[in-house]
């Protein structure tokens, strides 16, 4: 995933919510889950329901603005 970069990390409702705006902004986003592919391989996890959502760095400009944008939506409610 040399070529992806994190642009957010949080619990699953969050990571959710935002994959679906990059989503409508056509951005293709990947959705990274530790604790999952840690339980499919066997081993345990201390942070369950942490995801991380990563773009294409082509792509890095416009998701950070997106979330940048969600993010301060959340702050003004």
């Amino acid at each position: 995933m040399s070529n992806y970069i994190k642009v957010f990390s949080g619990n699953f409702i969050d990571v959710q919510r935002i994959f679906s705006e990059l989503e409508k902004e056509n951005i293709c986003a990947v959705i990274k889950d530790e604790s999952e592919s840690g339980r499919l391989a066997g081993f345990g996890s201390s942070i369950l329901g942490f995801q991380e959502i990563h773009v294409h760095k082509d792509e890095l400009d416009r998701a950070v603005l997106t979330v940048e944008k969600i993010a301060s939506e959340e702050f003004q409610d």
